[in-house]
């Protein structure tokens, strides 16, 4: 038998799921960063995050525990939230700015000289290039030539679990992700790429694609040796 606490917190993890690592572009849920999650009869939900190493970045881990602050207050029954960050080097900093929301400048005053805007769309960007080679290599293993993906739009690309996921990093970025859409075109200004492009714009997107795949195993690596043996709590 459930309780209705217990629905809000299976809500509140669930919501979790929309916040993803910044470089690695997957979600903290399933990257295990997610230490708990409790949710209180009162709607007072807690979360404790947890991170490769005491040194990740700390511009990449505000932005983590920034969105699950805000995935948690959106959440229905969510009446307070507060999300913890553990065993990192700027930990204090960190949980206090997000629970003031008083930003990354003012969180880390003297240090940082600006908000983390164009970070979140640099790595977006390189998940559209790395979302690009997903989509796009099956294609070409299927005989379709560089200039033949070119003249495809989104619409001409066969359903895939890899395809909405372009499309997502696509739409968030504020690029063109409907079916008439180029699948090929360039992150930061949404144009088709020119024809002569096309051969370096493929490389790129396999460059990148193979290059968050590195970083995402290189990080997991280190995390299952950091946590092992620990296990997520949900309750």
């Amino acid at each position: 038998m459930t309780t209705a606490a217990t629905d809000v917190t299976s809500a509140a993890y669930a919501a979790l799921g929309s916040v993803r690592d910044p470089e690695l572009d997957e979600p903290i849920t399933d990257l295990g960063f997610v230490a708990s999650c409790t949710v209180s009869c009162d709607g007072r939900a807690r979360v404790r995050l947890r991170l490769p190493t005491y040194f990740c970045a700390p511009n990449f881990a505000f932005l983590m525990v920034a969105d699950a602050y805000d995935a948690l207050v959106a959440t229905p029954g969510v009446l307070a939230a507060e999300v913890e960050l553990e065993d990192h080097f700027a930990s204090d900093a960190i949980n206090a700015g997000v629970a003031a929301q008083a930003g990354f400048v003012a969180s880390f005053d003297g240090e940082a000289v600006a908000e983390l805007g164009d970070l979140r769309a640099q790595f977006l960007r390189k998940a559209v290039m790395a979302g690009t080679d997903q989509v796009c290599r099956p294609l070409a293993a299927a005989g379709a030539t560089p200039q033949r993906l070119r003249a495809m739009t989104l619409g001409d690309v066969p359903p895939s679990g890899e395809l909405d996921r372009l499309r997502q990093r696509r739409a968030e970025l504020g690029l063109p992700a409907g079916d008439a859409a180029p699948l090929l075109i360039d992150p930061v200004s949404g144009e088709r790429i020119a024809a002569e492009a096309v051969p370096l714009h493929l490389r790129r997107a396999r460059v990148t694609r193979a290059g968050i795949e590195a970083n995402t195993s290189i990080c997991s690596g280190m995390f299952g040796f950091r946590y092992a043996n620990h296990d997520r709590e949900v309750s």
